[in-house]
């Protein structure tokens, strides 16, 4: 299985113009540009749904990152609620006993 290939937006945008111009058959433009026919049949589905906010990023990235961020706050959470604890130990055991 091969490694998946990347398109910037600027090729998407530019695929789904040629192919809305219609001069050449999808699967001709789809052979041309090196890319599967029904991707740019998907590309020109989610530019028409979503207008400018098609194509926004390299497809799961922010979901990767959004779950490193999750991660990183449940251990802040967990270290912050250790400190506390170790806190309040010092201090019980500071205090002078009767």
């Amino acid at each position: 299985m091969g490694r998946r290939v990347r398109f910037s937006k600027e090729f998407k945008l530019e695929a789904v113009r040629l192919l809305e111009l219609g001069q050449k058959s999808a699967v001709q433009l789809a052979l041309e540009l090196g890319v599967r026919r029904n991707q740019l049949y998907k590309w020109k589905e989610e530019l028409g749904s979503k207008g400018e906010k098609a194509f926004r990023g390299p497809g799961r990235k922010p979901v990767a990152e959004e779950s490193e961020v999750s991660r990183l706050k449940r251990e802040l959470a967990k270290v912050t609620e250790e400190r506390d604890i170790l806190k309040k130990a010092a201090a019980y055991f500071a205090r002078e006993l009767p």
